[in-house]
């Protein structure tokens, strides 16, 4: 008996099938029973059930840019592995719309592209396609696989360290949402930049981190370390708009202050007003108009 579907999210200890199934990655048996090992998504497969762990695995969104590789040509479209769960599919449409050509001609399997994610159903049936700059069969370069939450890492604050890696290296690099990253240059560059973008996976949680992968661009490269900091570090540059509201809070306070003071320096004119008054008639306040306060002697 199987407690669990295919692609269910299962956590460690779940039960997921009696012992007539077979026990695959992920998972462990016990007392006649196949239980998850971690935290992932059931992969059911004839009489095999695994889990995939989610931690380390791309979860697909309509819009993301990815970075797959074709692993099947079918007669309509072509199988697409993404670094996720959920396979991909390109269908032969979103390539050359009506026009009938043979498709392991245009792609074959083992090519690498430069995909978008069109749409992703209920089902996490994942439509790909080519629409967009740069979209296609990448030629050359390698590979390098990271996992996908420290994508933005990689990136930096704007751009800013995916930039300086390629402007030091002269790489072209492409960065997917799925955690594949594609590297063209020299091959001694290629493994350089490989080992940086491995180094910032490892130490994304650090802080100061552009400045060490500046660093050892520069002395890997140049052999010797830079002489100005060119690139302030993204978890400082994070820090400022704090700061700034801060800055606002006490001007804010500032100015609350000194309206209470001068509120204090009018009722003062007032009293003065009337004991200058011969007469001693009573004061009173006329309309406040622009913040412009009128005295009626009366």
């Amino acid at each position: 008996m199987i407690y669990v579907e295919n692609k269910d999210l299962v956590i460690p200890g779940e039960v997921l099938a009696d012992d007539e199934y077979y026990s695959g990655r992920g998972t462990f048996k016990e007392n006649g029973k196949i239980c998850s090992s971690l935290m992932g998504l059931v992969s059911l497969r004839n009489k095999k059930i695994r889990v995939i762990p989610l931690k380390s695995k791309y979860v697909p969104k309509k819009g993301d840019v990815v970075i797959g590789k074709i692993k099947d040509v079918r007669f309509s479209m072509w199988d697409v592995d993404i670094n996720s769960p959920y396979s991909g599919i390109l269908p032969a449409f979103e390539v050359f719309g009506r026009e009938k050509k043979e498709l392991n001609k245009v792609f074959d399997v083992g090519d690498v592209l430069f995909l978008r994610v069109v749409d992703v159903d209920e089902v996490k049936k994942v439509k790909l396609g080519l629409k967009g700059r740069g979209m296609g069969k990448f030629r050359g370069g390698i590979i390098v696989d990271i996992t996908p939450t420290k994508v933005p890492r990689l990136i930096g604050k704007k751009g800013s360290m995916i930039n300086m890696i390629k402007d030091k290296t002269n790489c072209k690099i492409i960065v997917g949402q799925n955690g594949l990253v594609w590297v063209k240059g020299e091959e001694d560059m290629e493994q350089l930049t490989k080992d940086i973008i491995h180094m910032i996976e490892a130490e994304a949680h650090t802080s100061g981190l552009t400045n060490k992968v500046k660093n050892k661009l520069y002395l890997a490269i140049d052999g010797e370390l830079p002489q100005e900091d060119d690139y302030s570090d993204d978890y400082e540059e994070l820090e400022k708009p704090k700061l700034q509201n801060f800055k606002e809070e006490l001007e804010q306070e500032e100015k609350e202050e000194q309206s209470k003071k001068d509120s204090t320096d009018f009722y003062k004119v007032i009293e003065e007003l009337k004991k200058k008054n011969k007469k001693d008639k009573p004061l009173s306040y006329g309309n406040n108009s622009g913040n412009s306060y009128i005295l009626n002697n009366r």
